[in-house]
């Protein structure tokens, strides 16, 4: 028991380094005649891996990423979205950063009317969100945006 034990702490600090750092959201369609790329170090505060279906000290976690999770599920949205893509990287050098090219970790869709969709396990952009599933029947879902994501990108669509 004991060498198991030690065995998951040694690997433990590996797995949980392996996921990179946020380092790039791009924003495109809605009429943008080009996507947006931001790297801005704000975009570190929408961390995919959090809100519904992250455990953290066994307790499952209400907030977090770019959805108001506390007001639930909203209607469907109808007209142009903006997809937004979310990649990860290094923002250092150390050799246990992975991936050390950015790589799309997630894309959800947003309409500027300050709503969020999960896509659905029958749309084309949830195969690139295997790094996160919330669970709870949330994907395929639209959801009302937080204020700091809404603030944080109204400036890039208005440009």
């Amino acid at each position: 028991m004991k060498n198991l034990l030690l065995l998951v702490m040694l690997i433990a600090p590996a797995i949980l380094s392996a996921k990179g750092d946020l380092v790039k959201i791009t924003i495109s369609g809605a009429g943008l005649a080009t996507p947006i790329e931001t790297t801005s170090p704000e975009i570190g505060l929408f961390n995919i891996f959090s809100g519904p279906g992250v455990t953290v000290n066994r307790v499952e976690q209400t907030e977090g990423f770019i959805i108001d999770w506390s007001k639930g599920k909203a209607a469907q949205r109808q007209g142009e979205h903006y997809e937004v893509t979310f990649y990860e990287g290094c923002r250092t050098n150390l050799s246990n950063c992975r991936p050390i090219e950015p790589s799309i970790v997630y894309k959800v869709f947003y309409d500027k009317e300050g709503y969020v969709y999960l896509p659905g396990k029958d749309d084309e952009a949830f195969k690139f969100n295997h790094a996160m599933w919330h669970g709870h029947n949330l994907e395929g879902n639209w959801f009302q945006a937080t204020t700091a994501w809404k603030n944080f990108v109204a400036p890039l669509l208005a440009k």
